[in-house]
């Protein structure tokens, strides 16, 4: 199929691009999974404290179960001492499971977001920046002038390296090269920007 490509006067030309990622079925079930998947994997769990079982120290019962007139309680061990083990705290990252994406889940969820943003006119290709563009005065009139707030900015590396430093202090916008953005990403920004050969690259990921 083929689609608009703008350069930086607006001017516009066509580009053809594969249809499996351009023109894909919308799969709103696997986007939820892989989303899913993905922000369970992101948390961290870090905090870590000792149940009962892992507390160093002796097991023998601290007085007899009887007679004594006190409370019955087993080791020094238990969650009601000091030094004892923590009841129900939490467990650090091993208690969990990192939830599996394969391949194929990670490429038809993003096809299925990037089919979704052009059907919804929220996709825009530009053809590669060939200039440095070095002051972010510049670059926020070139964000006004094709509406990019609130954009995922997708780039080859010689784009990338063209732009990067005046448009990180650009808020609501994300610049990322073609091998490191997710779905999630795609779903976080409004727009999605390309570039001609980010393009290229990725489909090459698809062919």
């Amino acid at each position: 199929m083929k689609v608009d490509k703008l350069n930086l006067d607006g001017k516009k030309t066509s580009i053809e691009v594969l249809d499996k990622i351009f023109s894909a079925k919308v799969n709103n079930k696997l986007v939820s999974n892989v989303l899913y998947k993905t922000n369970a994997n992101y948390k961290g769990r870090r905090a870590k404290t000792k149940q009962q079982n892992e507390v160093s120290g002796p097991t023998s019962k601290i007085y007899a179960q009887k007679g004594t007139g006190n409370a019955r309680h087993a080791s020094k061990k238990a969650p009601i001492f000091v030094g004892g083990g923590i009841a129900h705290g939490p467990k650090g990252q091993s208690a969990y499971k990192t939830r599996k994406l394969n391949k194929s889940e990670k490429r038809n969820s993003i096809a299925s977001l990037i089919s979704e943003k052009n059907q919804n006119k929220n996709l825009l290709i530009f053809s590669d920046f060939s200039n440095e563009i070095k002051k972010t005065k510049e670059m926020f009139m070139i964000v006004k002038k094709f509406e990019l707030t609130n954009s995922l900015i997708i780039l080859d590396k010689s784009s990338k390296e063209k732009i990067q430093k005046s448009i990180r202090n650009i808020p609501n916008l994300k610049v990322t090269d073609v091998n490191h953005f997710s779905a999630f990403d795609i779903v976080k920004f409004k727009k999605v920007v390309f570039t001609e050969s980010s393009i290229k690259e990725l489909e090459k990921r698809y062919s």
